[in-house]
């Protein structure tokens, strides 16, 4: 009887292991940003008025600022493209200075961009 508790333990321990690395792979899997992962968001801002002018939130920008950016890029892609039919946009809010260093709006950490689709 002992030793059928045992193996049952230890089943119940291993399956428990498994499911801990599933959870871990699915992390991996996640598109890396400067290789950072983001949590992305893009909508328009007023759709009743145009859908070309949008605005990207990136969760947690302070991590990468170069990676936030690129995620907000690849969000702003996407977002053209399923309304547009073309991956073209112009940023409104980032600034670059002549040396190519550019400033985000932050929002409590999180990066807010803001552009507008080209047809």
């Amino acid at each position: 009887m002992k030793m059928h508790a045992g193996f049952t333990l230890s089943l119940i321990v291993a399956a428990g292991l498994g499911l801990t690395a599933c959870g871990s792979l699915k992390e991996d899997r996640r598109p890396k940003f400067n290789g950072v992962p983001f949590k992305a968001t893009v909508k328009a801002i007023d759709k009743r008025a145009t859908l070309a002018d949008f605005r990207v939130e990136v969760g947690d920008a302070t991590r990468s600022q170069l990676g936030a950016l690129q995620a907000a890029d690849h969000e702003a892609k996407r977002y053209c493209i399923e309304n547009f039919g073309t991956s073209r946009f112009d940023w409104t809010n980032i600034t670059v200075d002549a040396e190519g260093a550019y400033s985000l709006q932050l929002d409590r950490g999180d990066g807010i961009f803001t552009g507008t689709c080209k047809p």
